[in-house]
């Protein structure tokens, strides 16, 4: 019985799978949208988007006004961010042009739009986009 399987494997060992989903969360990130394979795009979706709730709690921590409490709210959270994509342009991307944008959103930042087939072996090819 299948059940209370928590990721898709893909096919690989853990480090190559980490490595493919940060590559392609980084992507995301940068282009705002990315073509991959209906597989990979169901397994990044929800780390895509723990990231952005990440951008948002910070936001709404420094509505609060400039405290110092607040401030290491959002620290903490630009933290959290970087323990899984160390990549500071990225996440000051998110956090900064990104997160705002989704502001009153809660939750369903990205979707998934099908595509098509890939030539050479017919998976199937979406779109993975932030709304």
């Amino acid at each position: 019985m299948a059940n209370l399987i928590g990721t898709y494997k893909l096919g690989r060992s853990s480090g190559r799978r980490k490595a493919l989903f940060k590559g392609l969360v980084r992507s995301l990130v940068i282009h705002q949208r990315i073509q991959t394979t209906e597989a990979r795009a169901k397994a990044v979706r929800p780390i895509a988007e723990k990231l952005l709730t990440f951008g948002r709690r910070a936001l709404e921590a420094m509505e609060g006004g400039e405290t110092p409490e607040n401030r290491a709210k959002a620290l903490h959270y630009r933290r959290l961010a970087l323990a899984y994509l160390p990549d500071t342009k990225t996440i000051q991307k998110l956090f900064d042009e990104i997160a705002p944008k989704y502001r009153e959103r809660h939750g369903g930042y990205t979707r998934i739009l099908k595509i098509g087939y890939r030539k050479g072996d017919a998976a199937p090819v979406v779109l993975l986009e932030f709304v």
